[in-house]
């Protein structure tokens, strides 16, 4: 399992990588993929939408389940990956590279870890 050194980690599996300090790009982990199995759909918020900390922002079918996927921060939908939308698969196949969403005008973040914390997480 693939964890980058470059992002921090939420516990229900999403990873933040901040662009500067009001602005981040959130995706799935590794691990997240993996534990969901082969995706199929994925539903994105709208560019202006605003997103809270610790609430449902998107949600992943696969052919197990439907998932909801958290916000690790609150702020703006700056763009979304609609990449995504037509090829859902990429997220299983490149995690890191699939991220779902910019947030912008960050006013709030979770209590993030740093890839050793999350790696421990995994572990556990």
């Amino acid at each position: 399992m693939e964890i980058k050194t470059d992002r921090l980690y939420s516990e229900s599996h999403e990873w933040v990588l901040f662009e500067n300090e009001s602005t981040a790009l959130i995706g799935v982990t590794d691990f997240a993929q993996s534990e969901l199995g082969d995706l199929v759909f994925v539903n994105l918020p709208q560019v202006g939408d605003s997103v809270t900390l610790g609430t449902p922002f998107a949600d992943v079918e696969s052919v197990k389940a439907v998932s909801d996927v958290f916000c690790p921060v609150s702020g703006t939908v700056a763009a979304i990956n609609e990449a995504l939308l037509s090829a859902p698969e990429q997220i299983n196949k490149a995690p890191y590279d699939a991220w779902f969403v910019r947030v912008t005008d960050i006013t709030e973040k979770g209590a993030l870890m740093d890839a050793a914390a999350y790696r421990a997480l995994t572990e556990k």
